[in-house]
């Protein structure tokens, strides 16, 4: 019981606030302001010069105490004239216990000379004993306060800015200031924060494998050691966004059950000078202090940039400093050991070269977009929280999505729910989901914008224009569905299931090329107008036209030699890898392969006329089309491949 009782009489108490302190002074100052003065905080009623000479000529007034610095008079009553009824209402407001003689009534004056004479005139003429009396008041706080003001203002602004800027680092309140220089990482707690495991992450198998060597490292060191082996001391993940970097990293922390320092680039950049470096070598300090440990840099490229290209002022850089900082404590002359660093990014071509080196980031980790297997894992993870109905097929649903990553998965989970909630559904069905890849791909259906039949009816050609070429072209990729609805930026739009290829070759490019123009050759073809709606399509042929030559070898009159360079070396240079003469060859022949395979596609078209005049009509009638549609039109298409989908907007 009496343990039970000394709990009791301890009751929790209020946490400390810095505001106390602050409304304690501002009690004080009104205090202090309230009760300064000779009369306390009581204040005599107010009266005119008129009314006084009235009080004066009555012989009521026994003194008169003229403030000369602040142009008041204050009213003194004889005895006699206290007990009179028209005086009560001012006894009654000053009847409060004082050690000083307290004024009846005050009043305010214009000229002091003249209410001066005025008063003495009216005492002289009605022989009165009325005296009068002249003081200056002071009020030595206001007048302290007042000239200290200025200063503490300029304080508690400097101090405010100090602690916006410095991003409430640690230190509370206050202290900011002077932890400015603090590392902003976020320390995860291995033994309760860290939900997310490697069973999360959906495929990434060979990124997966890295990284499940450092974690094994820092659970088991003794088994590397023993052989003289050193772990990696730096890992850089690489990627396109949204492949799942950070997840990865996320999931290191969650398998490595050790301090994790999680920030970004970003946040060691800041506007005094000094403080990128300050807060990196803040940040080894902490996880050199609680090693073994792992430090998270996600987007890096923020702080590691190559240096010396873009200060052209020739001032301090702090990113470069900061950066100098970061190399130093990767592998200098004091580095420690079991502190192990994992970074983000997907600009490594822009990265500087002492940061790539072996000793700093030993391994690059590349993290590619999934293939159909991975897919089809990805939405295994992400479709878990969603009720979906039993027939759903998760292959199909993988071969509709070439080239999302992981992010875009899960945006299309996310939104097939919310159709299917829309629609009134009690699942997530099929049809959810196809509608879902429609809105992230081509953007939301605009059925209320207003067109013309005539436009109407060029749109339906060009996109069954589209459909008729690639449905004759073997690696041309077959169509699945043509819609002439208005859907984001498009007019209309087009899904095919393009051959997932590691490689390419000349005449797949070709099939390809001619596909995309087979839009503005079905206007040639039946119209004899071409219109601006072609525009993504030439834009889509140029860059591969514009590629067979100059980055990948695949044109005889270049020859065998490409002008790409993938370390970003020539973004920085003013003049071009080739001459003028190259330069022109190099036009004359973007333009030659797209010319062929426009006549290509015109041909192909004007022998399949009848056959495309009823696939637009019939686009017309329904405004949206289907690979049943094509077959019924066109027959079995010869060359049947796995099926894969891609839109191609127009």
């Amino acid at each position: 019981m009496a343990k039970e009782n000394s709990n009791n009489t301890n009751p929790k108490k209020p946490k400390f606030s810095s505001y106390w302190i602050y409304g304690a002074i501002l009690v004080i100052i009104i205090g202090m302001q309230f009760f300064s003065g000779s009369s306390g905080w009581q204040t005599p009623p107010d009266i005119t010069p008129a009314k006084l000479q009235e009080y004066l000529k009555e012989g009521d007034v026994s003194k008169i105490q003229i403030i000369t610095n602040a142009r008041q008079a204050k009213v003194y009553l004889t005895k006699q004239a206290k007990e009179k009824d028209i005086h009560k209402n001012a006894l009654s407001k000053t009847l409060i216990p004082s050690s000083t003689q307290i004024p009846q009534y005050q009043l305010k004056y214009g000229d002091l000379q003249n209410f001066e004479n005025d008063i003495k005139k009216t005492i002289h003429d009605n022989k009165l004993s009325a005296s009068v009396e002249y003081e200056q008041e002071s009020n030595l706080f206001g007048e302290l306060l007042f000239s200290i003001l200025p200063f503490v203002l300029i304080i508690g602004i400097w101090i405010f800015l100090m602690r916006r800027m410095s991003g409430g680092a640690a230190g509370g309140a206050g202290g900011q200031i002077f932890n400015i220089g603090k590392s902003k990482a976020r320390l995860f707690d291995e033994k309760t924060d860290m939900k997310v495991t490697f069973k999360d992450v959906a495929g990434l198998e060979g990124a997966k494998e890295e990284v499940q060597e450092i974690v094994d490292f820092l659970k088991n060191p003794e088994k590397y050691t023993s052989l003289g082996g050193k772990i990696p001391k730096g890992a850089l993940l690489v990627g396109s966004p949204g492949t799942g970097k950070t997840l990865l990293a996320k999931a290191v922390a969650g398998e490595a059950k050790v301090p994790f320092f999680s920030l970004s680039g970003s946040d060691f950049v800041e506007m005094f000078v000094g403080v990128g470096a300050s807060r990196v070598r803040d940040l080894f300090k902490q996880a050199k202090d609680k090693s073994p440990a792992i430090i998270f840099i996600d987007e890096i490229d923020a702080i590691g940039r190559a240096r010396g290209k873009n200060n052209f002022t020739g001032s301090n850089d702090e990113r470069e400093n900061t950066l100098n900082q970061l190399l130093t404590e990767m592998d200098g002359f004091g580095t420690n050991t079991n502190v192990i660093v994992l970074a983000a990014t997907n600009r490594a071509d822009i990265l500087d070269k002492a940061l790539m080196r072996a000793g700093r980031f030993d391994r690059q980790i590349f993290v590619d977009l999934p293939d159909v297997r991975e897919r089809k894992e990805i939405f295994e993870v992400h479709l878990r929280p969603i009720k979906t109905a039993e027939t759903l097929d998760l292959e199909f649903l993988a071969k509709q999505t070439p080239g999302f990553s992981g992010a875009d998965i899960a945006n299309v989970c996310n939104e097939a729910a919310l159709i299917a909630a829309r629609n009134g559904k009690k699942a997530v069905d099929k049809q959810s989901f196809l509608d879902a890849v429609d809105r992230i791909v081509g953007g939301l259906e605009k059925k209320n914008k207003i067109i013309t039949p005539g436009e109407k009816k060029t749109i339906a050609f060009h996109e069954a224009g589209h459909a008729t070429v690639s449905w004759m072209l073997e690696h041309a990729a077959p169509l699945v569905k043509v819609t002439i609805v208005p859907r984001g930026q498009s007019l209309g739009a087009a899904w095919y299931l393009p051959e997932e290829r590691l490689i390419v070759r000349p005449e797949q490019m070709a099939d390809e090329m001619c596909a995309t123009l087979g839009g503005r050759a079905a206007e040639k073809v039946i119209f004899n107008k071409i219109s601006t709606g072609a525009l993504s399509d030439l834009e889509k042929v140029t860059k591969q036209a514009r590629a067979m030559v100059t980055i990948y070898g695949l044109n005889e009159k270049i020859g065998n030699l490409t002008y790409y360079d993938s370390s970003g070396q020539t973004d920085y240079n003013f003049s071009k890898p080739y001459s003028e003469e190259t330069a022109q060859l190099i036009d004359k022949e973007i333009s030659k392969i797209i010319e062929e395979q426009y006549i290509r596609a015109v041909k192909l078209l004007e022998e399949n006329k009848d056959k495309l005049t009823e696939l637009a009509e019939h686009l017309l009638e329904k405004e949206v089309i289907f690979k049943d549609d094509l077959e019924r039109i066109f027959g079995k298409r010869p060359f049947e491949k796995e099926e894969q989908t891609l839109l191609e907007n127009k």
